[in-house]
């Protein structure tokens, strides 16, 4: 990166019996070797300053979250953070980003091909150089675009061949394993399935998947409507506010020889949710999990949502489940709005939800919840993979934890 030396021309120095001088002037006039040093030094400092704020837009804050510097104007609904300071995030007219130190700074990637006018919704990566991003739209505007080189070039591995399809949401629970959502053609969900890193995709045909009357969709808002990466359950919120849980079973069959092995069968169940419902604009926007104390025994389940057309609604907007989906509580104190996005914080031992008028946070597993940010600083998210959050034109913000306090 180049900084131009007159950038920082607006810092004087103003010491006894001199006037205030920029630090243009002092190193093109001859003063002392100790006034030398000293503009030396500010030269440096400036320079550092300059190099940090551009990539960081730290005098900005809301609630928690310290914005950052994207370096676009797009509306951005994917975000995945990978670990180790590396995240990708995605949104509106073909814009993929990147980042390896912990946002500091923000890449911008090459665009996949023809993808201009494409919505990337959702993201999911492994490391900082592989990475699947989807589009979401109608027909062929739903599409998956795979990058193995860091965003330098990006290859077509799916196109949305069904007219009335709409994809909403991608996730991975191995390296191999991944699954595909999408709105209801011909009255059943898409949902589909890869065992190779999302080179092929097979569509589910299993019983279960027929839409309610009132869940014509799910939504694309967040690319959390869809649960199932490593040791989670597989599920998905809808309009209608109803989850979908995938379960299999099989039948032994005793007179088959030994090291058979047990043909599964794939089915789903239908759960309604304590959520808003009513009409096309509300239902469950995401889904979150977080396991129990010890590993493989128990865990909580958070969907949250609303009504997107009523961001300053509170009632139906979040809800809890301890058994598996099987049975759901509203919450005591709901979210302070429409929320899109759910996330538990590991670190925290708590739940943030994020919307487009702020964030809240539960402390004791989503039974009810006190505001982080709001419209009054700000706030106004679209999704989450913390300590990420994404919104509109651009923002992202990153949460300082120790402004996480009970």
């Amino acid at each position: 990166m180049r900084i131009e030396l007159q950038e920082h021309r607006s810092v004087t120095l103003r010491g006894r019996d001199q006037p205030d001088r920029g630090i243009g002037y002092l190193l093109s006039h001859q003063y002392d070797g100790g006034m030398q040093r000293w503009a030396g030094w500010i030269t440096i400092v400036g320079l550092l300053v300059s190099a940090w704020l551009w990539g960081q837009d730290t005098s900005q804050k809301s609630g928690p979250w310290v914005l950052e510097r994207s370096g676009t104007t797009a509306g951005l609904r994917g975000i995945h953070a990978v670990g180790g300071g590396v995240a990708w995030a995605s949104g509106t007219n073909g814009t993929v980003l990147r980042t390896e130190d912990g946002g500091y700074e923000w890449q911008s990637c090459a665009a996949p091909p023809d993808s201009a006018k494409l919505d990337f919704r959702g993201i999911w990566a492994w490391d900082a150089n592989t990475a699947i991003a989807m589009s979401s739209g109608p027909g062929d505007a739903s599409r998956l675009y795979q990058t193995t080189d860091g965003c330098s070039h990006w290859t077509p591995v799916l196109v949305n061949s069904d007219k009335d399809g709409f994809w909403d949401a991608v996730v991975f629970k191995s390296r191999m394993k991944g699954y595909l959502l999408g709105d209801p053609v011909n009255g059943r969900f898409f949902f589909s399935t890869t065992e190779d890193g999302g080179l092929n995709w097979k569509r589910s045909e299993a019983n279960g998947l027929d839409a309610a009357p009132d869940a014509k969709g799910a939504f694309a808002a967040s690319n959390s409507a869809l649960l199932g990466g490593e040791r989670e359950p597989v599920l998905f919120g809808t309009g209608g506010a109803y989850i979908y849980r995938q379960s299999f079973s099989g039948n032994v069959d005793f007179a088959a020889k030994p090291g058979t092995p047990i043909k599964m069968t794939e089915q789903w169940s239908r759960e309604a949710v304590p959520l808003a419902r009513g009409n096309d604009a509300s239902g469950i926007f995401s889904v979150g999990w977080h396991e129990g104390s010890i590993p493989g025994y128990g865990y909580t389940l958070v969907a949250v949502g609303g009504d997107y057309t009523k961001p300053n609604e509170s009632a139906g907007t979040a809800a809890w489940s301890k058994d598996g989906g099987k049975t759901w509580t509203a919450a005591e104190r709901p979210p302070h709005g429409y929320r899109s996005a759910v996330a538990w914080d590991a670190d925290a031992q708590a739940w943030i939800a994020v919307g487009t008028n702020g964030s809240d946070i539960s402390w004791d597993d989503g039974k009810t919840w006190v505001p982080l940010d709001g419209p009054e600083t700000g706030g106004n998210w679209n999704a989450l993979s913390l300590p990420w959050v994404v919104g509109p034109e651009g923002r992202i913000g990153k949460i300082n934890p120790d402004q996480l306090k009970k």
